[in-house]
């Protein structure tokens, strides 16, 4: 993918990730520090229930960022997917005897028609996992 066009993505879903976790998994990752230490406040519990009680606190924040990682990987796939058909148009116009500058201008064309459409999923991406967010119980 050319720079510019991978740049723009980058900033995109950078800015997207930065949002989420300042709104959410920040709270989340509070929550979860404030929980794990009042189970090790519990000076009558046996090591291995004071564990288990960190562990419960941690499965909010993993669930969070599994759901995450997931939907990053998908968007991923979905734009991988797309600039391996371009560079397949691409490969099938060289091969038809176009010439390299007639390849260049439909490969920047259509990697830029991949970037247009998945930069306009990531605000309702955005939402989906501000939702998902939501749900998951502390």
């Amino acid at each position: 993918m050319a720079a510019a066009h991978q740049a723009r993505v980058q900033n995109e879903v950078e800015e997207m990730v930065q949002s989420l976790e300042r709104d959410h998994i920040r709270v989340m990752q509070g929550r979860m520090f404030r929980c794990s230490a009042d189970c090790c406040d519990r000076s009558t519990d046996s090591m291995s229930v004071v564990h288990q009680c960190i562990e419960r606190c941690h499965t909010p924040l993993a669930k969070a960022q599994g759901l995450v990682t997931s939907e990053l990987e998908k968007f991923q796939d979905r734009l991988t997917r797309c600039t391996m058909h371009c560079n397949d148009k691409a490969k099938d116009l060289f091969d038809s005897g176009a010439k390299e500058p007639a390849v260049r201008s439909l490969m920047d064309s259509c990697v830029g028609s991949c970037v247009d459409d998945h930069v306009n999923l990531i605000p309702s991406m955005t939402r989906r996992l501000k939702e998902n967010l939501d749900s998951i119980r502390q």
